[in-house]
């Protein structure tokens, strides 16, 4: 997000969430309403009106989401646990309890970052200073890569989409230095000065490392234009949704001959790793990058991957490089104030050694019922959309049988991984943060590269115990719900049916309608990469996704500035879907009961659970980041946009045709 079924499945009785009578739970607060403004016009401003009115961005946040509250949560466990860590005089060097220890605690080490100044990347600059030609890049680039330092493109393992049972080798494009190609290339002010910011940063860096200011300006200018020829050659976000664009399985010479001017078997050594063949994502992007090579002085590449480095490495350095680190945090999300050292210090942890701190927190936030009671959460809504697949008019038998074929092999991840990472190779030491954070990316980069050419490991997780988020994962058809969103207000133990149907029912039903989005349903039971639809049925879909792409197209984010219906496409309908498969879980779950909880009935109640999870104050710049850059919709229209599709939103608060927040009968779109 940001997130095997029988024939008759009519048959599988949904229970409930919680079977106690349920007062207005804690997660619910009237005050959060805006009851001025009516549910029919507005639901977002209904639902959370109160909430926004009253609640203020905290210092250092560019939005501040239900995610970021139950993470704040999250967060204090993690603090308490890492501390202790830290304070450990007598943990035994070499154990996992040492290394988040030590970590966290180097990490927490202000002062030290300030004597070492520049110092932790000294010699990696040296490095790249001693280079005597272009043909040097390919030694010099496998090395940031294996200490997950991104520049000039990106170079991993992954399933093979066209056989889910291998890993193979990737290449695709990267490098870009701003978050998104079209920053390069658009002329409104707003990219403009986002290019002004991010040069004048860039070129402070280097003047931080010794340049002289004139030095470091015209070495800036060289690289804003490398990085714009590279952009120039880049797929869109939109175009690089398609899975089958972004497949060509070559042999791997066939890659060298696309980057003759980069030498392969240098960098491949580097990498330690012969692939036989790898997935070229971005043909065009590496025929690009090889004119670049060939073409641009020594001097430019140079200043290039200097500032590949600095990037990287400067928010964990002194003070003047974390200036220029924040200084774009400031013009991208609209901060105007750093996180507090210890946030960043638990993320620094969690990113590097996610799996050792997720034991620790599920000793505290997660239990074994809790997995069990998810678990069959899961299981009574897949009931759900196997039943939704039975009756979608629009799908053929042939189709719907495989749809539910594919429902069935769905593999459902609660809570944390089955078999946990090993880290007893990974050397963390109080030397500096920045050698600790190369240290855990060189671990995983070893392990990425390991994988090819092995069977794929299908117990595998991608988001660590703590994480508040879900996901689906195509290549391996599963649904990820990690424990650390299931809290309040996802899901409240204290809370009716209705609202945690709204709620976590939701985002279940959000994860598995990903298995059949735009994306998503071009992959087998197996995860395979290859068309089970019929082409009648392929037309079909088109023609209901288009309708939403259309919609969430026509929606303003900031004055001019509309969502991107193509590119939040796979999520709106994952929203959609999710919402449509809650509601019919939850009319199971109260078999025609009409009770009212806060003056609300459990239709009413289910939608407010939805608004709930989705409320949310950002920034201007974070919006307009959000929209050029992210696969979601703005969390406004994540909670409008789905709810005028359906009627049972329109039932439930007797909305009327006219009303803001309902579609004329010949724009509805259901797919679910």
């Amino acid at each position: 997000m940001r997130f095997a079924l029988a024939a008759v499945a009519h048959l599988v009785l949904v229970l409930p969430l919680a079977t106690a009578t349920h007062a207005q739970p804690a997660s619910f607060n009237p005050a959060d309403l805006d009851t001025t403004c009516s549910p029919c016009r507005d639901f977002d401003q209904f639902a959370n009106g109160g909430w926004k009115k009253r609640t203020k961005l905290p210092p250092g946040y560019s939005s501040y989401t239900a995610f970021d509250e139950v993470y704040d949560r999250n967060e204090a466990v993690l603090r308490k646990v890492l501390e202790r860590a830290a304070a450990d005089k007598q943990a035994k060097p070499g154990t996992d309890w040492a290394r988040i220890g030590t970590m966290y605690s180097t990490c927490m080490d202000s002062a030290g970052a300030e004597a070492a100044g520049a110092k932790p990347v000294e010699g990696l600059i040296a490095e790249v200073d001693a280079m005597k030609s272009t043909a040097d890049l390919a030694t010099r680039t496998a090395w940031l890569h294996q200490h997950g330092i991104l520049c000039m493109f990106a170079f991993f393992s992954r399933q093979d989409p066209g056989n889910s049972d291998d890993v193979i080798a990737f290449a695709g494009q990267g490098g870009l230095g701003l978050p998104d190609r079209d920053y390069y290339q658009r002329t409104d002010s707003a990219a403009v000065a986002t290019r002004d910011a991010y040069t004048r940063s860039t070129a402070r860096l280097l003047e931080l490392i010794g340049e002289s200011a004139a030095d470091a300006k015209r070495h800036t200018e060289q690289v804003l234009a490398l990085e714009t020829e590279l952009a120039k050659v880049a797929m869109t976000n939109v175009q690089r949704r398609d899975p089958k664009a972004t497949y060509h399985k070559l042999p791997a010479d066939s890659l060298f001959a696309m980057n003759r001017a980069f030498t392969w078997t240098a960098y491949l050594a580097g990498r330690n790793v012969k692939p036989v063949v790898v997935n070229v994502t971005e043909p065009d992007y590496f025929r690009g990058l090889d004119r670049q090579i060939a073409s641009v002085p020594l001097e430019t590449w140079k200043a290039y991957l200097k500032t590949c480095i600095l990037r990287d490495a400067a928010p964990t350095l002194s003070s003047p490089f974390l200036a220029q680190w924040f200084e774009m945090r400031k013009v991208l999300a609209g901060v105007t104030e750093m996180l507090p050292r210890w946030k960043r210090c638990i993320a620094e942890t969690d990113g590097g050694l996610g799996e050792i701190l997720g034991k620790e927190y599920l000793k505290v936030a997660f239990t074994a019922d809790d997995k069990a009671r998810m678990l069959r959460m899961v299981k009574n809504l897949e009931a759900a959309l196997g039943e939704r697949i039975t009756a979608a008019r629009w799908m053929g038998d042939s189709t719907r049988a495989q749809a539910q074929t594919k429902l069935a092999a769905f593999t459902e991840k609660i809570g944390y991984p089955d078999t946990w990472r090993d880290y007893s190779s990974v050397q963390i030491k109080p030397s500096s943060q920045y050698a600790n954070r190369l240290e855990t990316r060189a671990f995983e980069a070893r392990r990425n590269m390991a994988k090819i050419g092995k069977p794929v490991e299908r117990g595998e997780w991608v988001m660590s115990p703590p994480t508040v988020n879900a996901y689906y994962q195509a290549s391996l058809n599963s649904i990820n719900f990690p424990a650390g969103i299931l809290q309040p207000p996802f899901f409240d133990s204290n809370a009716d049916d209705a609202t945690n149907y709204g709620a976590i029912g939701a985002v279940i039903g959000h994860e598995m309608s990903h298995g059949f989005d735009d994306r998503g349903r071009q992959f087998d039971p197996r995860g395979n990469l290859r068309d089970w639809w019929t082409p009648q049925d392929v037309e079909n879909y088109k023609v209901l996704a288009d309708g939403i792409a259309k919609q969430f197209s026509a929606y303003t984010v900031l004055d001019t500035v509309h969502v991107n219906g193509r590119l939040t496409l796979g999520e709106n309908i994952a929203d959609l879907g999710g919402l449509a498969i809650a509601y019919a879980g939850m009319e199971k779950a109260y078999a025609g009961k009409r009770d009212k909880i806060g003056g609300f009935t459990p239709e009413q109640r289910f939608f407010l659970g939805w608004a709930r999870v989705w409320h949310d104050l950002a920034t201007p710049s974070e919006l307009r980041t959000q929209v050029l850059t992210d696969q979601h919709s703005p969390s406004h229209w994540r909670i409008n946009g789905p709810m005028t599709n359906l009627t049972e939103f329109r039932d439930a608060w007797g909305c009327k045709d006219g009303d803001a927040m309902t579609r004329a009968a010949d724009q509805l779109v259901r797919i679910w």
